[in-house]
């Protein structure tokens, strides 16, 4: 999916994954968050993570992300919520940003270890931004049972991409840190993420039909509804792990 195709279907969505408002306001209560803490946010999307989390918590950071798009709507966020001056949004790759070394105190990637080709590799991009003692908040799906052949097909993803719960916390540990509590999406908050762009694309074909990229989006939108249908909603689940090294 190209990135323009997730500004159009991402376009009404304030937070750019599957974890409701509750769980977040959950992950920021789980995290013990002490004001003026340094926070680093990784494909920050929109920046709410960022923008609550200054107003709530007092913390001041910077959001990475190479959509201007996304990026204009993090720092309209920012301002409504009153935090701009406590926060920057860069736009560049996260996973070449580069930055004083353990300088931060949280380092998030919440739904994008595209960044380090998998959770093992972000979790070393994220490493080098991390304080001694500090905490990497990192999101990513997981296989809530083994996925046939044809669901991995449908899905778009190799089998290895992802794994059990269980199988998770294994590639936390190996890649060098400790599971310390995690909040997980559930169905609801899954189909309140992924459906409600399919209403967004719908409604961008309608007023673009003559757009050239509007017969890919098409086809990605049949795509999307399919394939949660069909095997997203039983296969794949997606959560938010607390981690220290």
């Amino acid at each position: 999916m190209s990135l323009r195709f997730h500004e159009i279907a991402e376009s009404r969505h304030r937070t750019l994954n599957p974890l409701a408002d509750d769980k977040l306001q959950l992950l920021g209560e789980i995290c013990r968050i002490a004001p003026d803490s340094r926070q680093l946010d990784l494909a920050c999307g929109k920046g709410e993570l960022l923008s609550r989390w200054a107003a709530e918590y007092g913390v001041r950071g910077v959001g990475v992300d190479i959509s201007k798009v996304f990026l204009d709507a993090a720092r309209n966020r920012a301002g409504d919520l009153g935090v701009a001056d406590r926060l920057d949004f860069v736009e560049a790759d996260a996973a070449t940003y580069q930055d004083t070394p353990e300088s931060y105190d949280i380092v998030s990637c919440i739904g994008a270890t595209w960044i380090g080709d998998g959770l093992e590799g972000t979790l070393s991009l994220m490493r080098r931004h991390l304080r001694p003692g500090g905490l990497i908040l990192v999101g990513d799906c997981y296989w809530i049972s083994p996925p046939p052949p044809e669901a991995c097909e449908v899905l778009d993803v190799a089998a290895d991409t992802f794994t059990s719960l269980a199988g998770t916390a294994d590639r936390i540990e190996a890649a060098g840190f400790e599971l310390l509590e995690m909040v997980l999406a559930n169905p609801d908050s899954w189909d309140r993420y992924v459906a409600s762009q399919w209403w967004t694309m719908s409604d961008w074909l309608r007023e673009n039909p003559d757009d050239p990229d509007a017969p890919e989006l098409r086809d990605f939108l049949t795509r999307s509804r399919r394939s949660h249908l069909e095997y997203g909603r039983d296969y794949l689940g997606w959560g938010v792990f607390i981690l220290r090294p």
